[in-house]
């Protein structure tokens, strides 16, 4: 069964872990026991195993709850040791939108700090935790590496959940999203038609809008990230892209629309748990509802959620 909470960030052990718990994560979190497993060999794997395997990919996708801190510190730390071992790569952020790249890129020449940054592309009005992304630009900045911004324009991505789809978007505004979009996927579709549920406003109606609203999002993301890698500055690059777990669980979302761009290419899953560690606020609270999804319904999803996962303890319930 998944939590309520749990369910919102879709839309919107024994201590094994070696390095990672006390080099990057906060006192609090590094005191509950945590573990890397390889949810392939279905077994435990030390930091550095996994870091190792990470450095030989084309493409990483790092999951996140977008609220959780735990997340953003392992995100970084992944960063870093990467870029350690090959600083030959490419940041990618679904959190700012690609028509903000300019700015971007003169954050990442040293041009603007980043309260400028924050300034400059009204970043604070769409995404209210965005102060917890300077690490990881720090980092990039440091290792010179390259940072794409590649999410569509979130006013967009409205008019495609509340007008009724992306064939009802004005051909001025479709322009913005890739020609090549693809709007069919049976596999991603019974899985953001479980989890999407969650909002109360979604109903049979509106569903289908709203599906195609997070499609929309994966196929500019991918599109975005693709065309860098195929570009002359893109190759031999490995990229680091940081997005919502809902985009990149299963292998699906923005992960299967990179796979098709770029069918040679070997990518790397990689979530953190959730492990109570989500807190709602009261409109988020108000804008939802309690949903069920069982193991038999998740079964039929038939692959593993990702390649690594990060688990850590439960917070006891006086926390």
């Amino acid at each position: 069964m998944k939590t309520l909470g749990k369910t919102l960030t879709w839309c919107c052990l024994a201590i094994i872990l070696t390095g990672i718990a006390s080099a990057a994560l906060a006192e609090d979190d590094a005191k509950r026991p945590s573990l890397w497993v390889d949810l392939y060999h279905g077994e435990p794997i030390h930091y550095e195993h996994v870091i190792a395997d990470l450095a030989g990919v084309d493409v990483v996708f790092l999951g996140e709850v977008h609220s959780v801190k735990r997340h953003h510190e392992i995100q970084e730390a992944i960063l870093r040791d990467l870029a350690e071992k090959n600083p030959k790569l490419v940041l990618g952020l679904e959190q700012m939108e690609h028509v903000h790249q300019p700015q971007l890129d003169k954050f990442n020449a040293g041009e603007i700090d980043f309260a400028k940054l924050a300034e400059a592309t009204q970043w604070p009005d769409r995404w209210h935790n965005y102060k917890q992304y300077e690490g990881a630009l720090k980092i990039a900045r440091e290792f010179k590496i390259p940072v794409l911004a590649l999410n569509a324009q979130s006013k967009t991505i409205r008019q495609v959940a509340r007008g009724g789809g992306v064939a009802k978007l004005d051909p001025e505004v479709r322009k913005e999203l890739p020609e090549d979009l693809q709007l069919k996927d049976p596999l991603y579709e019974k899985l953001l038609n479980m989890y999407l549920m969650v909002h109360m406003a979604a109903t049979p109606e509106r569903l289908r809008p709203m599906l195609e609203a997070q499609i929309s999002r994966d196929e500019m993301m991918a599109s975005v990230l693709c065309k860098f890698l195929k570009s002359e500055q893109g190759k031999g690059r490995t990229a680091v892209v940081l997005c919502g777990s809902g985009h990149v669980s299963y292998g699906l979302g923005t992960v299967s629309r990179v796979a098709r761009r770029l069918p040679e290419a070997k990518y790397r899953v990689v979530l953190p748990s959730e492990s109570g560690d989500l807190v709602l606020t009261e409109s988020q609270k108000a804008a939802s509802r309690p949903i069920t999804i069982t193991h038999e319904q998740l079964r039929e999803i038939n692959r593993p959620i990702a390649d690594y996962l990060h688990v850590i303890g439960i917070k006891s319930a006086e926390e």
